[in-house]
């Protein structure tokens, strides 16, 4: 286990203390509710959800599995619930086994009861589902900023208190920035957080979006992203920074740059005529996009 799960498992530790735990049959919700420090079976229907729960997104299959296990074996690992000011329970962790024991039709679930305060609830809900890997990086950057926002914690300090680098925190709270129809693909798993990442270095935001339907309709890779991505960069700078005229380069002739306009006319992109001394040169056809390839290979087939 390397260092960073060992400090996720502190972290979890600190915050759920269970020690001194004392095991209990069965909750009696009209004798015992405001018990604490209890391991038993509660009712779920009385279980109010965890309004800090960073997850949206349930495989169904995978829960129709765990369902099927729970119903044949019993819930093996409790959830965890909070008693709340109001002396109600409140789900803290365990949303997934939770929701598979109702498929189940199970009428209660066993389950610790604690006291957490709304900045832990939050913190061990994350936590523990960062710990499982079940989050999807959109859902991780949700509650890192719900942690943020809500406690008045720093990026470093969220760090602290959560066992990530600082630099995994900034990156997974930079996909916020990306489209919203973007930020789907990556909770669907239809891109990588590979491809999110690079995707953010794309500043037009047409050429985004192009860019991202490129992916998903020619699997494009991480790799090859990053590749056109680059490209685009050095067209880029092409057109902001006009190539200076050198004196050992001759420039192109009028009738050259009257070519060259009726060029991009034609082809709607950016087209470079090189002359060198020895009267050779060369007609540079940029594109932005393996779609923008494609568009201009067609019209030169023609």
């Amino acid at each position: 286990m390397n260092a960073k799960k060992r400090a996720l498992g502190k972290g979890l530790s600190a915050l759920l203390d269970r020690s001194g735990f004392e095991d209990k049959s069965y909750y009696d919700v009209n004798k015992d509710l405001l018990a604490v420090g209890t391991v038993g079976k509660v009712p779920i229907d009385i279980i109010e959800p965890n309004p800090y729960q960073p997850r949206s997104n349930f495989d169904a299959e995978a829960m129709n599995e765990l369902a099927t296990s729970i119903k044949e074996q019993g819930v093996i690992q409790p959830v965890t619930l909070r008693k709340t000011e109001d002396n109600t329970l409140q789900l803290v962790s365990g949303e997934r086994r939770l929701k598979a024991a109702k498929m189940a039709g199970l009428a209660d679930i066993p389950a610790y009861i604690v006291i957490a305060e709304d900045r832990a609830m939050l913190e061990i809900a994350i936590v523990e589902n960062i710990q499982r890997e079940n989050l999807n990086p959109v859902e991780i950057a949700l509650g890192y900023k719900q942690l943020i926002e809500d406690h008045g914690l720093t990026q470093e300090k969220l760090s602290e208190r959560l066992g990530k680098s600082r630099p995994s925190i900034s990156n997974h709270l930079r996909l916020l920035n990306l489209p919203g129809e973007i930020q789907i693909g990556l909770r669907q798993e239809l891109i990588s957080m590979g491809h999110a990442k690079a995707l953010l270095a794309v500043r037009d935001l047409q050429t985004l979006n192009d860019l991202y339907q490129d992916i998903l309709d020619q699997h494009l890779s991480v790799r090859e992203v990053e590749e056109i991505i680059k490209n685009l960069e050095d067209l880029d700078q092409q057109e902001e920074k006009p190539e200076l005229k050198k004196t050992s380069r001759p420039g192109p002739t009028e009738a050259q740059i009257t070519f060259q306009k009726e060029l991009e006319e034609i082809f709607s992109t950016a087209v470079t005529i090189k002359n060198n001394k020895k009267g050779k040169g060369s007609i540079v056809i940029g594109f932005k996009s393996p779609g923008e390839f494609e568009r201009i290979a067609s019209l030169l087939k023609k």
